[in-house]
């Protein structure tokens, strides 16, 4: 971890564990270094820091590429390993740029479905992430936040002590489809995209809290 990165991770495992009172379920399904995946559900601001400091190596995360453009901040982005895109993720250089931190061997954070939720649930998955993950040879690792919606949510101004936790899923693999994506035709490629997106929603809705199991 960079220093200003460490810093930072440090800072919110305090707070998470003091304020929100957190729990971490199964951090060891993370490969500790090497290319990874991380999609998670998405309920709040509080999801990318609280995702990032159950693991003990770095994740990068995407920010809209606007907010590099203030002086000072920008660095600061990318000193905590921030990678910049679009308003909606997507687009040839977002995308390069993701596809980049993978080859280096880097973790990212993505959102299956796209921005926090309004009320709480799950959202459809949209089909950006299929893409990302077709184009990788990254594993996928399904993460579930829980409690970050009713701690900080869209209905709220400040954020407040409700205990939160994270699950990470066992990995996934698709190695079959991104076989079938390099010779398949245009219109099964955007079906394929959609079904990977949709497995990793999948996976992650079924991710439980140990003590609901």
């Amino acid at each position: 971890m960079k220093p200003l990165y460490f810093s930072a991770w440090c800072i919110f495992r305090a707070i998470f564990r003091v304020y929100f009172r957190w729990r971490v379920y199964h951090a060891e399904r993370v490969p500790a270094r090497g290319a990874v995946i991380l999609a998670s559900n998405h309920a709040s601001f509080l999801d990318p820091p609280l995702v990032g400091a159950g693991l003990h190596r770095t994740v990068n995360y995407l920010a809209r590429k606007s907010l590099f453009r203030f002086p000072g901040f920008g660095a600061l982005l990318r000193a905590l390993s921030a990678v910049p895109v679009d308003r909606e993720g997507g687009g040839g250089a977002g995308l390069k740029a993701i596809l980049d931190r993978l080859r280096a061997g880097e973790a990212i954070l993505l959102f299956p479905e796209g921005t926090r939720t309004w009320d709480g649930k799950l959202q459809p998955a949209r089909a950006g992430i299929g893409l990302t993950v077709i184009k990788s040879e990254a594993p996928v690792i399904p993460v579930r936040v829980f409690g970050t919606w009713e701690a900080f949510g869209r209905h709220m101004r400040f954020p407040r002590p409700h205990r939160v936790a994270v699950m990470y899923g066992e990995p996934m693999h698709f190695d079959a489809l991104r076989a079938e994506a390099k010779k398949c035709s245009k219109e099964r490629l955007k079906e394929i995209y959609q079904e990977v997106a949709d497995r990793i929603l999948t996976a992650i809705a079924d991710l439980k809290p140990e003590e609901d199991k």
